[in-house]
């Protein structure tokens, strides 16, 4: 799972919101999906220049992207999924992001663990914004552990 961090948790909230309020929502469509969403987020890349750099490696969908990345080989989608590892995204995280499948953010949603449709924008808006939840309490629960060491250190 993604790094907790408040940049990961800004990302996956405005995500969920831009998906929301956007009309052009389409699982099927490299660059108006859920991950073409949460790149257009970080890169600020429009769907359209998404999939003109995705059609040039003949693959369908991000699930493929991803499972056949590298860091080095240097082409336009390997690229993109660099820029979201560096944000501090996993790479198992595109895939629970085009089939909202992490167990841990299904199981956090509010009236309990439940499945989402993939290509429901309410849905993937709304997994996003759980997972941004979960990440928020990590980073909180760290926040206390620190403090409290330090307060520790301070006392001996």
């Amino acid at each position: 799972m993604a790094r907790a961090s408040e940049n990961i948790v800004k990302i996956l909230r405005r995500t969920a919101k831009s998906i929301e309020s956007s009309s052009k929502y389409a699982w099927g469509h490299v660059g108006m999906c859920n991950c073409g969403h949460l790149i257009q987020s970080v890169t600020a890349l429009s769907s359209s220049q998404i999939i003109r750099k995705a059609q040039k490696c003949y693959l369908d969908e991000w699930s493929e992207y991803a499972n056949d990345y590298c860091s080095t080989t240097g082409s336009h989608v390997d690229d993109l999924i660099n820029t979201l590892i560096k944000e501090g995204f996993a790479s198992d995280d595109i895939h629970h992001i085009e089939y909202l499948s992490d167990k841990s953010v299904l199981h956090a949603l509010p009236s309990g663990f439940r499945y989402l449709q993939k290509n429901n924008k309410y849905d993937v808006a709304l997994y996003m914004r759980t997972w941004a939840g979960l990440l928020e309490l990590e980073l909180k629960e760290k926040s206390k552990k620190l403090k409290v060491n330090k307060e520790a250190l301070t006392l001996n």
